[in-house]
C-alpha cells in the first residue's frame, strides 16, 4: 500500500516538475497569488465580484484571440510582429468599407480575412522558402499593414451599421433563481460576443495543437527542425499554414476590436503584436520553441490583465506602473524559461 502511495507521489511530482508543463504551472501560480492579494486588499471594494473577473477577459479578448495564433508561431520557434497592424487593417477596412462607401460590414470582413490570411501565408512562405528571418519578414508585413491603414486614412472613422452595433450590444446576462424568478444577478455581469470569440478560439487551439497530426508536427518543428525534416515531416508546408493561421487570428483580433471602439483608424492597436507575444510568453510558450499550450496563454492573459485591475482598484497609482509590473513579469518568465531550457539540457546530457 505504501510502495503505491509512493509511486502516486512520485508521479505526482515528475508530472509537476515536467519541463513541458512547469511554465504553465508557474503561470497558473503567479495569477493566483497576485488574484489572492488582490481579493485580500480590495476585496472589500468588489474586485472579487465576478463582474470584475469576466471583464478582464472582456477587456482583452482581441489580444487573447490574437494570442491564439502567436502561441503557435512561437512553438514553431518563430514570431510575428505584424498581428497588431492586420488587425488594425481589418478594423479600417470595416469602418471605410461600412461607413463611407456603404458595403455591408460581411463583405468587408471576408476581405479582410483573404487580406490577412494571405499576407499570413506569404510571410510563412517567405520566411520558410526564401529562409527570411522571421523577425524581418513579418516586420516587413508589419510596415506594409500599417501604410495601407494610412492611405485608406488618417483619421479615425466611426462604425455605424445595424449589424456592428448588434454584434456590439450583444449579450448574455448571469441569471440566478429569486423567488422562483429568474434575475440578473448584482453586480450585473454579462458575457459578449468577444469574450464568445476569444475562448472558441482558445479551444480550436487546444484541439489543433493536442489532437491532429498537424499540431504534433508543430511541436516537433520548434522541436529541433532539421529532425523534423529528417523525419520527412511537412516542415515548409506547415510553417506557412501556421503564420496563415496566425493571419486569421490577427483578422479575427481586429474584428472584436472594432466591435469593442466602434471605430477605425491607422495607429490603432500601436505596439499592440508586443502585447500579444507578451500574453503568449508569460503563458508558458518558450521563445525558443517547442513548448507551449493554448490553456497557458489563457491564463496569461488573464495575468496581464489582473495587473490593471489592481492599479484600477488601488486608485492612487499611474497606469504606467501596469506597464513596469508586465515588464517585470515578462522578465521573470524569460528568466524560468531560460533555467528550464539549461535544466533540460542538463538531463539529456547525462
Amino acid at each position: 500500500m505504501s510502495e503505491k502511495k509512493t509511486a502516486r507521489r512520485s508521479g505526482l511530482v515528475s508530472f509537476l516538475t515536467n519541463p513541458k508543463y512547469i511554465m504553465v504551472f508557474a503561470t497558473i501560480g503567479i495569477f493566483l497569488i497576485i488574484y489572492a492579494f488582490g481579493a485580500i486588499m480590495y476585496g472589500s471594494k468588489g474586485f472579487t465580484t465576478l463582474r470584475t473577473f469576466v471583464n478582464m477577459f472582456i477587456d482583452n479578448a482581441y489580444y487573447g484571440i490574437s494570442a491564439v495564433g502567436m502561441t503557435m508561431v512561437l512553438i514553431t520557434g518563430g514570431i510575428d510582429l505584424s498581428v497588431a497592424s492586420i488587425a488594425s487593417l481589418t478594423g479600417m477596412f470595416i469602418a471605410y468599407g461600412s461607413t463611407v462607401l456603404g458595403i455591408h460590414p460581411l463583405i468587408c470582413i471576408a476581405f479582410s480575412l483573404v487580406v490577412g490570411v494571405g499576407l499570413g501565408l506569404l510571410q510563412g512562405a517567405t520566411i520558410h522558402y526564401l529562409n527570411v528571418p522571421p523577425f524581418i519578414a513579418t516586420l516587413t508585413g508589419n510596415f506594409l499593414a500599417r501604410g495601407v491603414c494610412s492611405l485608406i486614412s488618417r483619421e479615425s472613422i466611426d462604425i455605424s451599421h445595424p449589424m456592428i452595433d448588434a454584434l456590439a450590444k450583444w449579450k448574455i446576462y448571469f441569471m440566478r433563481l429569486e423567488d422562483g424568478e429568474w434575475v440578473k444577478i448584482k453586480p450585473i455581469a454579462f458575457i459578449n460576443f468577444n469574450l464568445i470569440l476569444f475562448i472558441v478560439m482558445i479551444i480550436i487551439g487546444t484541439i489543433i495543437l493536442q489532437k491532429t497530426r498537424f499540431g504534433r508536427n508543430v511541436y516537433a518543428i520548434g522541436g529541433n527542425e532539421q529532425s523534423a525534416k529528417l523525419m520527412g515531416l511537412p516542415v515548409g508546408r506547415t510553417k506557412v499554414l501556421v503564420y496563415g493561421f496566425n493571419g486569421l487570428c490577427s483578422v479575427l483580433a481586429g474584428i472584436a476590436y472594432a466591435l469593442y471602439v466602434k471605430s477605425g483608424w491607422n495607429l490603432s492597436l500601436q505596439g499592440g503584436e508586443l502585447e500579444v507575444i507578451t500574453c503568449a510568453v508569460i503563458g508558458g510558450t518558450l521563445l525558443t520553441g517547442g513548448v507551449g499550450y493554448m490553456v497557458g496563454t489563457l491564463f496569461g492573459v488573464l495575468l496581464k490583465a489582473v495587473i490593471p485591475a489592481l492599479i484600477t482598484f488601488n486608485g492612487n497609482l499611474l497606469s504606467w506602473w501596469g506597464k513596469i509590473a508586465t515588464g517585470a513579469l515578462l522578465l521573470l518568465f524569460i528568466c524560468i524559461q531560460r533555467a528550464v531550457v539549461t535544466y533540460t539540457g542538463n538531463q539529456k546530457a547525462k
